[in-house]
């Protein structure tokens, strides 16, 4: 006969314990613990009384610890500006592939009132074992350091010792320079991300591109960001200048939107006086009332990739780093055109 069985209740917002399930199956804690794991040991009466006492009890086994027991935690962290649209659509993309993988994912936020160091190192305490960065800022020293406590996957850039996933970004700009000079435009301005890495590659890859085709004298970079601020702050040194190029070359496509809401409000027509080009191919680019020309980079691909080179290190410490370099495509829409010259547009 079965041994007597504990309380069948718990204490008020106590969660049931493996000590609590051996309790009401009328089991020691170490049996439990075996048939939780898997393991021989217990016959198929005491693993169904086991089973159904850690049902009534609404007990789940505390997978974390099971894996730290083993030492592994199987958790990966993911460190994003959350106010970046293109590296949002990511993050689903790698939750899903890494629940298929059988890791858990924290992700923690970085920006212009966190630390993106403060970030990582919140991942780091909590145990993850694999760390994946979007678009980092952090020196490549720091970097490297992080890749000596963890498996870490950098998406935008190239650092030693760790995996790089990233766009030819300088492809994609090549494409939209060729496409704007195809028109006819020479007067093409760029008004760049900033000093990311991949700003830093985009400014250079348009440099080159308008040297490609003879167009020293118009070669332009306006300061910037990787946002709509940056955007409309170019518009207005445009706007507040006697003539306005015929094309801009903006970041990303958060840039292209502030740039066309302040140049609209300002009674500039896009594409009819200036043609716009954005980077990234976020969703409010395909909008009607938007409607954007833009580079489109496979995010979901990314992303893939990204989870997939941590895990395979993480099941593989062996194996050496890996990169691969995804391509971009133009994608035209209906923000650029003929300019109506060739040269400039008077205000």
């Amino acid at each position: 006969m079965p041994r007597t069985t504990g309380s069948a209740e718990l204490p008020a917002r106590r969660r049931a314990t493996m000590a609590d399930v051996a309790e009401r199956a009328g089991v020691s804690r170490t049996l439990v613990s075996l048939i939780f794991s898997g393991k021989p040991g217990a016959s198929a009466e005491t693993r169904d009384r086991v089973l159904q006492a850690a049902e009534d009890l609404a007990y789940h086994p505390d997978r974390a610890a099971q894996l730290l027991a083993r030492g592994r935690s199987r958790t990966l962290g993911v460190v994003t500006d959350v106010k970046q649209t293109f590296q949002a659509e990511m993050i689903g993309t790698v939750y899903d592939a890494a629940e298929a993988a059988g890791y858990e994912v924290l992700l923690s936020a970085s920006g212009p009132t966190r630390d993106e160091r403060k970030s990582v190192e919140a991942l780091l305490s909590h145990r993850c074992e694999g760390l994946i960065l979007f678009n980092p800022l952090s020196g490549s020293t720091y970097l490297r350091s992080v890749a000596d406590r963890a498996v870490l996957t950098v998406v935008g850039r190239k650092v030693q010792a760790a995996n790089t996933v990233r766009s030819a970004d300088g492809k994609g700009i090549r494409q939209s320079v060729d496409h704007l000079v195809a028109l006819g435009h020479r007067a093409i301005v760029h008004i760049d991300g900033g000093e990311h890495a991949v700003s830093i590659d985009r400014r250079r890859a348009y440099v080159a591109s308008m040297r490609k085709h003879g167009l020293d004298e118009h070669i332009r970079v306006i300061p910037g960001a990787h946002d709509e601020a940056a955007g409309a702050s170019g518009a207005r040194i445009l706007l507040g200048e006697p003539r306005l190029p015929t094309a801009v070359l903006a970041g990303n496509d958060r840039s292209a939107l502030g740039l066309m809401d302040e140049l609209n409000k300002g009674g500039v027509d896009v594409p009819g006086d200036v043609s716009i080009v954005g980077y990234d191919d976020s969703p409010l680019s395909s909008l009607f009332r938007i409607d954007l020309t833009t580079v489109r980079q496979d995010s979901a691909e990314l992303a893939r990739k990204a989870l997939e080179f941590t895990v395979t290190r993480l099941e593989d410490p062996e194996s050496d780093v890996f990169e691969t370099v995804i391509e971009p495509r133009l994608v035209v829409r209906g923000t650029t055109g003929h300019p109506r010259v060739l040269d400039t547009v008077h205000l």
